[in-house]
Order: structure tokens, then sequence, then C-alpha cells
């Protein structure tokens, strides 16, 4: 990486040397005939092209990192003019004495902001560009790391349903213990992608809400409906069931009262449309309600569908209900690795 990096940067200034050069011999081609032969025309550009770049180099690699970048700007400021007036006169005094002093030190100030221009731009870019793959890099730690939140979530609330059924003597409980053994297969394959087809996540939650009908017997009312063509939609996997979780914890799972969940999901060009309401006991505990799986999922949302997603949340005293609009467009037809 160190090899690479001095690679580019004595390039760079190679070539930035032979632009010099190249502008200094065409700014004085027109009067090539004062010199006597072409090799003293060709010499005094050299010359020339190595007092500027002398500058600037000085400048790049010694004022600004270890004068400028600490915050020392008039001591900055002093060197700088002091190392081109001390060029201006090695180069100007020996020719025509103070006069051309004077007009190569304003020559060599306006060569060497103009390296300053390009070399802050250049830095900026570099700065932008280095920042930025910092933030994609942390963004990705982050997503990576609420991502595998999900798995442990989404089993302690599955294992809390398998053991209820086994308190109940339940003869489904080990077709349970297989779906669930589905479910988990289902969760640890697409945890390592970042999308999974829409519909492979729905047919997830199906068989989800399937396995937590058995837990609830009778007592809870689920529908869960899909309308439009899911046209090979992907999404991010699990970012849907901490909603459906929660709507069975919050709701029928808190209560021996009759309970109804309704999931809907409607898919109109490439957006999805994503409804549930679920109703609450009669009698409620004053604890708010707040859950690692939904505030994993609100981060998640944030991070990997910033401006194309809204979550509206309403709590009534009847019920709890959630819409989630999602445009999947930048997923349509992305193929995972």
């Amino acid at each position: 990486m160190i090899k690479k990096s001095l690679k580019h940067i004595i390039l760079l200034n190679l070539g930035a040397f032979l632009l010099v050069l190249l502008l200094e011999i065409l700014s004085i081609w027109a009067v090539k005939d004062r010199f006597d032969t072409n090799y003293s025309f060709y010499i005094h550009n050299f010359n020339y092209t190595i007092a500027i770049m002398g500058i600037i180099w000085v400048n790049h690699f010694v004022f600004i990192p270890f004068v400028f970048d600490k915050k020392r700007y008039f001591l900055y400021t002093i060197l700088l003019i002091g190392s081109v007036f001390f060029g201006a006169y090695l180069k100007g005094y020996v020719n025509d004495g103070w006069h051309a002093v004077y007009k190569m030190f304003f020559f060599l100030i306006y060569t060497t902001g103009t390296g300053m221009a390009a070399f802050f731009v250049r830095r900026n870019i570099m700065f932008k560009r280095e920042n930025d793959e910092k933030e994609k890099l942390q963004k990705e730690m982050e997503l990576n790391y609420l991502k595998e939140q999900v798995n442990p979530h989404f089993l302690f609330n599955s294992l809390n349903s398998i053991y209820s059924l086994s308190r109940q003597q339940s003869p489904e409980t080990p077709d349970v213990v297989m779906q669930l053994s589905e479910l988990m297969r289902y969760q640890l394959e697409s945890s390592k992608k970042d999308t999974v087809l829409l519909k492979e996540e729905l047919e997830f939650i199906e068989n989800y809400l399937l396995l937590e009908e058995k837990r609830l017997s009778n007592r809870c009312t689920i529908e869960f409906l899909i309308k439009g063509d899911l046209l090979k939609l992907r999404i991010a996997p699990m970012l849907l069931i901490p909603f459906v979780e929660n709507a069975i914890k919050h709701g029928a799972q808190s209560t021996n009262e009759q309970s109804s969940i309704d999931i809907t999901v409607s898919v109109k060009n490439s957006s999805l449309y994503f409804c549930v309401n679920n109703s609450k006991p009669s009698i409620t505990s004053g604890s708010k309600r707040k859950g690692l799986g939904l505030e994993n999922v609100k981060r998640r949302l944030n991070l990997l569908y910033p401006d194309s997603h809204v979550l509206e949340i309403e709590d009534t005293d009847e019920g709890y209900h959630i819409n989630l609009s999602i445009d999947l467009k930048v997923s349509i037809l992305k193929k995972d690795s």
C-alpha cells in the first residue's frame, strides 16, 4: 500500500514537472531567437522549471505538513514569502539586478499560488474519498451488527412459543420444532445476503404466523393478505419480521382475551406497503411498548433506505397500527453473489 502510494506521488510530481516545463517553453517560444542555440533555450526553460517546482515542492512537502497543518499560519506565510523571495533573488539578481528580482518574485508568487490551489483541491478530494470510505465501512459494520442481533432475538421469541406448547403438552410440539428448524434455516441463509426475494421473505413471515397460530390456539384471529405482483422485487432480509413479532408479543401473547392481528402487504410498481394492525388487551401494564426488535428495525431502515421509506406508528387504546412504505426499485433484479 505504501509502495503504491509512493509510486503515485512520484508519477504525479513528474507529470507536474513536465507540464510546467511545457508551459514555460510555450510562454517564451516567440522569443526563442534571442538565444544563441536551441540547447541554451531549453536549458534556460529547464532551470526556470526547477526553480518553480523547487518552491512548490518545498511548500507542499515541508511548509504545509509541518507548519500550515499545525495551524501556524503566520509562520507559514513568512516562510512561504521568504522562500519565494530567496528563489527570485537567486534567479533574477544575477541576470538583471533588483528589477528582475521584483518580476521574478511576483511570477513565483503566481505559480506557487496556482500550485497550492491544485494541491488543496486534490487533497480535499482525497479527504472526501477517505471519509466516504470510512462512512461506508462504518455503515457496513453497523448493519452487520444489527443483522446479527436479529438471530438471537427471533430465536428467543420462537423458543418461548415452543415452551408454551410443551407446557400444554400439545401433540403439535414436534411439528412446531420442525417448523422452527426450517425458519431458522432460512434465517441463517438469508443473513449471508444483502437482499432476498420479497416473495421468500413473505413466505417466511407466513410460516412464522402459522407457527404462532398453533400456539395461540383459538384465542387469536390472524389475517395475512398479499396484494399485487411481487415482480421479483428484493428486500433486506429479516426487515419486516420484527413488526410481526411485536404485534404478537404486545397483542395476543399479553392477554387471554380474544385478539386479532391483521397484516396486509401491497405492492404497487416498485413500492411496498406493509401494514400491521393488532388489538390490545383491555388491561395493560404501564410500561411503554419498546423492544430490541423494533428499535433494531428502525435503525436498519434508516441505514438501508434513508430517503425511500416512511414509517408511521399509531398507538391507541384499542390497538397498535404500523404503516410502512418502502421504495424497492433500487433492489429490482439485483442478484446476490
